[in-house]
């Protein structure tokens, strides 16, 4: 900015003095009026902080005031040239470096619910990182859509219609291994992440997998992906927050009354994939059901009488976790922490719930730089 204005000064004097009338020539030069060039803001010279630099121009005998202006005119508009194109060089050079990579080699489909968070956090991630995909609505009463698949959850990504990715979590580190290291193929990346059988707390059979919150990247990539000692260990922290507590806390808030689970369900019947029967059903049915389930899921994770507390502490953690000097946990760009939070509260967009979690807390500002840094371009 400095030099750009210097530039235009220049450029200004040179006008003036090819303005200037025919110059008084003396037996040895021609007398050009002293000027004083001074660029915006602070002066920089040899002659310290208060220096301004000024210009005495001479010409040697019958020289031309308009032959110095014209030099002034070139020597302006070269030096704004000079300065518009590395001004634009260091701009491009940066984008580039914040930008995320892109894997335009893999054909992704996502099979998901709209309204899951979990489904929530795999846009999130595909978003921010430019990477195209298909999705497929999955009926959530027949889910015909994934009667292929022996796992029968959502969300499901299909990488070149042959490799099936499971599970929101491992979707993400997988892609993000892929993203980094691109030495393996996405087949040779699932063998990070293996599956394994478990019992949930109500004794069930469940599957779960391995490693999932973890990029498994080489020494030097990851010093590269987390510049500070503790920033791995702080994203891992933190997703598994997401998905162990944060996740928890939104069915007890968008059903913690009848009228604002009949909101829900609206939104939820609106934005699926429901017949007309089953939309009815789903809205109303649905509503009441998931109204009394939201009672007992209130006790089973040990929330207050209100709700909205707990959402509101939860929320209020993850913004004193990030810190008033960083735009997001990852820094200046969004680690997979921010895109796991921000993909789970996404999901109360228009509802109550969200409007007075971003009412009552701290979380705006964050909320609104991720969703810039999210959009989605069709």
């Amino acid at each position: 900015m400095m030099a750009a204005a210097c530039a235009r000064t220049l450029s200004k004097v040179g006008r003036l003095v090819l303005d200037t009338p025919k110059c008084r020539v003396s037996n040895t030069v021609a007398l050009v009026p002293r000027m004083t060039m001074r660029c915006q803001g602070r002066a920089y010279g040899t002659g310290g902080a208060g220096f301004r630099s000024r210009l005495l121009l001479a010409a040697p005998v019958r020289g031309s005031g308009r032959v110095l202006g014209c030099a002034f005119l070139l020597g302006g508009g070269f030096g704004l040239y000079q300065t518009i194109k590395l001004t634009l060089q260091r701009h491009l050079a940066e984008e580039k470096a914040n930008a995320p990579e892109l894997g335009t080699d893999l054909k992704l489909t996502l099979y998901q619910y709209k309204t899951c968070p979990f489904c929530s956090k795999v846009r999130a991630f595909l978003d921010y990182h430019g990477l195209p995909y298909e999705i497929v609505e999955v009926n959530p009463v027949m889910r015909q859509e994934i009667k292929w698949s022996t796992y029968r959850k959502v969300p499901i990504l299909m990488v070149n219609e042959t490799v099936q990715l499971n599970d929101s979590s491992v979707i993400i580190s997988a892609l993000k291994t892929y993203l980094v290291s691109k030495e393996k193929t996405i087949s040779e990346i699932l063998t990070f992440y293996p599956e394994m059988k478990a019992k949930n707390d109500r004794g069930k059979d469940v599957i779960e997998f391995g490693n999932k919150y973890w990029v498994m990247v080489h020494d030097a990539d990851a010093d590269h992906l987390y510049p500070e000692k503790e920033t791995r260990k702080e994203e891992i922290k933190w997703r598994q927050w997401a998905d162990d507590w944060l996740v928890h806390l939104i069915s007890p808030n968008v059903y913690r009354t009848p009228t604002e689970a009949l909101a829900s369900f609206d939104y939820i019947v609106r934005e699926g994939k429901f017949g007309t029967f089953e939309g009815f059903f789903a809205k109303y049915f649905g509503a009441a059901a998931m109204w009394i389930i939201s009672k007992r899921l209130k006790n089973k994770h040990h929330l207050q009488d209100d709700v909205r507390k707990d959402l509101y502490k939860a929320v209020n953690d993850w913004v004193a976790a990030i810190g008033k000097n960083k735009k997001f946990m990852g820094g200046d760009q969004p680690n997979l922490a921010d895109l796991a939070v921000f993909g789970v509260l996404r999901v109360m967009e228009g509802l109550q719930s969200f409007d007075d979690m971003m009412e009552h807390t701290k979380v705006k500002n964050w909320y609104r730089r991720m969703q810039k840094v999210t959009q989605h371009v069709s």
